[in-house]
């Protein structure tokens, strides 16, 4: 029996943007980035591949960042959407164990009635 939880299924739903943004904001908060920028920055400055203020690395970053910025936006919206579809499904999820709940306690209440009738049809018989 191979049941998905939603998260298995709403992860498995997203579009193939949503995917790459995903796959983008993964790498950029991670190690391997920095690492890679401090390296790109340090060998544009130490090789010379322009001169300062580097006007073209500072074009790129900024471009860099306008993009990496949108992919940051569409992973976390998506996010945003996967945390509010999982707040729905717990509350349904409460809604059910409280009816479940209610009826456990109404047949217990019912059980309970029952056995002090039975209890108090035994003493009227143990009287008589």
């Amino acid at each position: 029996m191979n049941q998905n939880t939603w998260h298995q299924k709403h992860k498995e739903s997203r579009s193939l943007g949503q995917r790459i943004a995903d796959g983008v904001a993964n790498f950029v908060g991670s190690w391997p980035f920095l690492i890679l920028h401090a390296l790109w920055f340090t060998a544009w400055i130490v090789f010379h591949a322009e001169p300062f203020p580097y006007g073209l690395l500072t074009m790129i970053v900024s471009l860099e960042a306008i993009f990496l910025s949108t992919f940051i936006m569409i992973s976390q919206n998506r996010d945003g959407e996967r945390d509010r579809h999982h707040a729905e499904e717990d509350f349904r999820t409460n809604l059910e164990a409280k009816k479940e709940i209610e009826k456990l306690q109404l047949d217990l209440s019912r059980i309970e009635n029952e056995k002090l009738n039975r209890i108090l049809e035994l003493l009227e018989k143990i009287e008589k």
